[in-house]
C-alpha cells in the first residue's frame, strides 16, 4: 500500500531492507500456495528452511545464540509482512521466537540456550507454548498441570494443554506447570519437555474454520518423567510465562496490521477493476468512505506499533502498552477484513481473494494471546487503579 504518513522516513536503512526481503518472501513463496493450505488444513512447513535461512526465528534475540540479533521494530516489521501472507504463518513463527526461543533465552541455563536456540533459529528443532488448559485460557493463573519432583531431583509431570499452536509438529515444548502441593501461582515453573519422551501425546484439533493453515492441537502429559536439568531455571510464578505473552503479543501488534494491509490492498484493486453502473465501484461514495476508514485506522495502527517498538527498544515499554496495541490492532484488522470481505460482494467469498481467510483468521487472533475483553480490563485497571479480575 501507498506510505501515506511516510512513515518509512521513521525506519532505518536496515529496518526497510529488513521488511522488503520478507515481503518479497511472502509474495515469491507464501501467497502462491497459502490459498490451498488453508482449503487443506495444513501449515506449508516446506517453507520453514526458508524462513530459518532469512533469519525470521528469534531475529530480535542475540547473535551470539545464532539470532539475527535485530531490533524490534524490524522484528516487528517481519511479523506484519508475515501476517500479509496469513496469520498462521505469523503464529509459526512469533511461537517459536517469542514464547519458545524467549523463554529458553531469559529463563534458560547457558547450558539450555547454547543448545536449543541455535538449532531453533535454524529450524532444526520447532517449539510450541503449552499454557493454557482446556478449563483455564484466560486465568492461567488456575492451570491443573502439576510437575512433582522426585527425591533424586528429576520431575513427574501431568496434565495437558489445549489449543497449542505447533503442538503437533514440535520437537520439544516449553511447558508451565504448578510445582507445589497448593493452587498458588507462585509455584508456575517452566520445563523443556521432548515430545519423544515416554507419556508425551498430542492430538489436532479437529474442525477448525480460522487459522486453517496452522498445526493447532492438545498435548497430553502422562506420568511423563523428566530429568532434573529440564526446569528453566530461572522461571518462578505467572510472571514467567506472562512475560513471554508480552513478547508475544507486541508482535501480534504489528501482524495484524499486515493482514489489515492485505485486504485495504485487495478492496483497492478490486474497487478500481470492478465495473458496475457503467463505472468502477471506487467511484461510489460509499465503497469510498469503507477505503479512508480501512486507511485512516491502519495509519493510526502503524504508528502506535512503531512507538511501541521504539519503546521497546529503548527498554521503557510496559505490558500494559502492548496490550492497548494489541487490542487496537487486532480490533481494527478485523473491522477492515470484514468491510473489504463486504465491498468484494459475492466474489468475497473464494479462496483465489484473501479478505475472507484474513477474516476468519483474524476472529482467532482476537481471541489469543489476551481476549479482547481481557485487555480491556487490563487497561482499566492501569486507568483506574482498581483490578477488575477479583
Amino acid at each position: 500500500m501507498n506510505d501515506f504518513y511516510a512513515i518509512d522516513s521513521s525506519l532505518s536503512e536496515d529496518e526497510r531492507a529488513v521488511r522488503d526481503t520478507v515481503r518479497r518472501f511472502v509474495d515469491d513463496r507464501v501467497l502462491p500456495v497459502i490459498g490451498d493450505c488453508y482449503i487443506e488444513g495444513r501449515f506449508p512447513l516446506e517453507l520453514v528452511p526458508e524462513m530459518a535461512e532469512l533469519g525470521m526465528f528469534g531475529a530480535n534475540l542475540p547473535e551470539e545464540y545464532g539470532c539475527a540479533g535485530l531490533n524490534n521494530v524490524a522484528y516487528g516489521l517481519i511479523m506484519q509482512e508475515l501476517e500479509r501472507g496469513d496469520s498462521g504463518v505469523r503464529s509459526f513463527a512469533s511461537v517459536q521466537g517469542a514464547l519458545v526461543m524467549y523463554p529458553v533465552y531469559a529463563f534458560g541455563s547457558e547450558d539450555q540456550k547454547r543448545h536449543y536456540l541455535p538449532k531453533m533459529a535454524q529450524g532444526e528443532v520447532i517449539g510450541c507454548f503449552g499454557l493454557t488448559e482446556p478449563d483455564f485460557g484466560s486465568n492461567p493463573a488456575g492451570m491443573i498441570t502439576r510437575a512433582s519432583e522426585q527425591k533424586d531431583g528429576t520431575w513427574v509431570l501431568n496434565g495437558s494443554k489445549m489449543w497449542i499452536t505447533n503442538g503437533s509438529t514440535a520437537h520439544v515444548a516449553i511447558v508451565w506447570a504448578k510445582t507445589g502441593e497448593g493452587d498458588s501461582d507462585k509455584s508456575i515453573r517452566g520445563f523443556i519437555v521432548p515430545r519423544e519422551t515416554p507419556g508425551f501425546s498430542s492430538k489436532d484439533q479437529k474442525g477448525k474454520l480460522s487459522l486453517r493453515a496452522s498445526d493447532t492441537s492438545e498435548l497430553v502429559f502422562s506420568d511423563l518423567h523428566l530429568p532434573a536439568d529440564a526446569i528453566l531455571p530461572k522461571s518462578g510464578g505467572l510472571k514467567s510465562p506472562l512475560m513471554c505473552l508480552t513478547q508475544a503479543r507486541y508482535g501480534i501488534s504489528w501482524g495484524a496490521l499486515g493482514a489489515a494491509m492485505a485486504c485495504f490492498e485487495e478492496a483497492v484493486s478490486y474497487a478500481g477493476n470492478r465495473v458496475m453502473f457503467g463505472k468502477p465501484i471506487a467511484g461510489f461514495q460509499i465503497q469510498q468512505a469503507r477505503l479512508a476508514e480501512m486507511l485512516t485506522e491502519i495509519v493510526k495502527g502503524q504508528l502506535l506499533s512503531l512507538h511501541l517498538g521504539r519503546l521497546k527498544d529503548a527498554g521503557t515499554f510496559t505490558p500494559q502498552q502492548v496490550s492497548l496495541a494489541k487490542r487496537n490492532n487486532v480490533s481494527i484488522a478485523t473491522d477492515i477484513a470484514r468491510e473489504a470481505r463486504r465491498l468484494l460482494g459475492a466474489n468475497g467469498i473464494l479462496a483465489e481473494y484473501a479478505s475472507m481467510r484474513h477474516m476468519a483468521n483474524l476472529e482467532s487472533v482476537y481471541t489469543y494471546e489476551g481476549t479482547h475483553d481481557i485487555h480491556t480490563l487490563v487497561l482499566g485497571m492501569a486507568v483506574t487503579g482498581i483490578n477488575a479480575f477479583e
